[in-house]
């Protein structure tokens, strides 16, 4: 399980400290009657074959002392293929082909990789990835955060995983936000833009290629 501390925070170690945010993130639920979450999410995952979007990614420590934001692009071929290209601030690559994940920081000119069997366990690349119903992997609750969207939280059925909580936002049909919160209390946040739903997406996409030269690292 040491790669997911290191795709985890691959994916996420670039974040906001914002109160706002942060209190956006830990909103008490509201008392009153919610939307479905529930069910918006399953009808997104039901027929879902292909996905891409363009993501700003915001992380708080669980201090609120450090903030870190980047940029970038995310493809997903279910089943279990994902690929994120981060542009800013550091050019790096996470791909999962099917039965591996490989992390890619290219201003080092370093990959790690590992099977991507266990380590995706309470993710949201699981939740995404897999063809699996969502309960399987997740208990599920709606939620009211009072902006309008429509919010449910998933918390890990495993014990043995760092994410302890994600909450996705639906706006008109759409994935909107998605939160997660790690066991050292960091928080991390995608904002998806330029969504696409079922686009034609090439396996090759999703084929890595070992860099020339390139440290190759396998952790399993």
């Amino acid at each position: 399980m040491h790669l997911i501390g290191q795709t985890l925070r691959a994916i996420a170690r670039r974040s906001l400290p914002l109160s706002l945010a942060l209190m956006a993130l830990m909103a008490l639920t509201s008392p009153f009657a919610v939307a479905d979450g529930i069910n918006e999410l399953k009808d997104y995952l039901r027929g879902l074959n292909s996905l891409s979007a363009d993501f700003r990614q915001i992380t708080i420590s669980a201090d609120g002392g450090q903030m870190i934001e980047s940029t970038g692009t995310f493809y997903l071929l279910r089943p279990n293929r994902f690929r994120w290209d981060y542009e800013t601030p550091t050019d790096q690559q996470i791909l999962a082909d099917g039965s591996r994940i490989y992390v890619h920081d290219k201003d080092l000119n370093q990959v790690t990789h590992s099977s991507q069997k266990k380590i995706l366990d309470g993710t949201p690349a699981q939740l995404l990835a897999s063809e699996q119903p969502v309960e399987d992997y997740f208990k599920l609750s709606n939620l009211d955060e009072g902006d309008g969207r429509t919010w449910v939280e998933l918390v890990p059925k495993t014990e043995d995983t760092e994410v302890v909580k994600l909450r996705i936002a639906f706006t008109d049909g759409q994935l909107d936000n998605l939160l997660m919160e790690d066991r050292f209390g960091q928080l991390t946040r995608f904002i998806f833009t330029n969504l696409k739903r079922n686009p034609q997406l090439d396996y090759a996409m999703f084929r890595f290629e070992r860099p020339a030269g390139s440290d190759f690292l396998q952790v399993d």
